[in-house]
């Protein structure tokens, strides 16, 4: 039998594959993908979506969903590449943002050269180490937490604004606000949350069964343009329900730092009196200024709460309707569930308040 043609056959088959290997590697490597960032900053395009390689790269863009589409949190500016915008997209994005070439970063996939134009702030944005310095129940259904900064030790940011707490073993974020002032990272090198339990929420359901102090976490931040205006000298009305007690505790925080420049009116929805949280902190503010005066309502008060219960019942927003006159001279900061939040801006400019005053952050 003459087997010399099977190894020329053989020869020719591997030369050809080796040829094609090294072509490959040539092309892949003379046509790397990169992403140019505000005409400035050029990084490796990856794989994945613009959301993931933009954060493998160090920069973190807030999206407090975790990169499901459902928060809408995570705009960026594609001017080059990305593709079309797809149907998970468009309830994001009005038609000013489709033609400026506004995109949701979790959905979009990197398989060509980008150009990006990004918020400069963004840029500034850091990965943070932190230590779980304490962890405890203010209700049935929400912790408080304390976390120790370790590395970075310093962070700048507003009152109002979030940090995105990575989950362990997920490596995916949550958006929480921040429940402390400035002040207390600055003096303390520390930040205070209040998490409230989502049924079957995967960083909730960490925080409540499983955060330990002593634990090591990471989170990204501070985001969101929803903080104090220091520089106002409107009267301030604040309005949180559930978790959206963790901004305005911040802000109160800063006003009482700042001597509660401004009349200051706090309310808070919660279904009964189980579900209300720092009240002796407010209550220490109300007996040292005039000019503030906190208002919680019970929106579906126990049988106990209708017995000794004297504060206002039924929805917040309603509570707010009734009590407030005119607020043509007022700003509000709002942060709790949409439907809560939508009731009360369209009160607040019925009562008079410019539109553009009313602040508000949904979760």
């Amino acid at each position: 039998m003459n087997i010399q043609p099977i190894y020329i056959l053989a020869s020719i088959f591997f030369g050809v594959a080796f040829v094609l290997a090294i072509a490959d590697f040539l092309l892949t490597s003379n046509e790397q993908q990169v992403i140019n960032i505000n005409d400035e900053e050029y990084i490796p395009a990856g794989d994945g979506t613009l959301l993931e390689v933009l954060g493998e790269n160090g920069i973190f863009i807030p999206a407090g969903c975790g990169g499901k589409a459902s928060c809408g949190q995570c705009k960026v500016t594609v001017k080059e590449g990305g593709g079309d915008i797809l149907p998970t997209e468009e309830p994001f994005l009005d038609e000013e943002e489709r033609e400026e070439g506004v995109r949701l970063a979790c959905q979009v996939k990197v398989n060509e050269d980008m150009k990006l134009e990004l918020d400069e702030s963004l840029l500034d944005i850091e990965e943070y180490t932190a230590r779980v310095a304490e962890v405890r129940s203010v209700t049935p259904t929400v912790k408080h937490v304390r976390l120790e900064m370790i590395e970075p030790t310093d962070i700048e940011f507003e009152a109002g604004q979030y940090a995105q707490i990575m989950i362990p073993g997920f490596e995916e974020y949550r958006a929480y606000s921040i429940a402390s002032p400035p002040s207390m990272a600055r003096e303390e090198n520390a930040l205070q949350f209040t998490i409230k339990l989502v049924p079957g929420g995967l960083c909730t359901s960490w925080v409540h069964f499983a955060m330990e102090e002593g634990d090591i976490v990471k989170f990204t931040g501070p985001f969101g343009h929803f903080y104090l205006d220091e520089e106002s000298d409107r009267e301030i009305i604040l309005i949180g329900g559930g978790a959206g007690m963790a901004p305005m505790r911040g802000i109160l925080e800063r006003l009482d730092e700042l001597g509660m420049p401004r009349p200051t009116r706090y309310y808070f929805g919660a279904r009964n009196s189980d579900e209300l949280y720092y009240g002796d902190r407010f209550a220490e503010l109300e007996e040292k200024y005039d000019n503030f005066e906190y208002i919680p309502a019970l929106s579906d008060p126990t049988p106990e709460d209708k017995k000794n219960w004297d504060g206002p019942t039924g929805f917040v927003t309603d509570v707010l309707d009734e009590r407030e006159g005119s607020l043509e001279n007022a700003e509000s900061y709002l942060c709790g569930p949409p439907p809560m939040l939508d009731a009360a801006e369209r009160i607040l400019v019925d009562h008079g308040m410019p539109e553009e005053k009313v602040m508000f952050d949904k979760f």
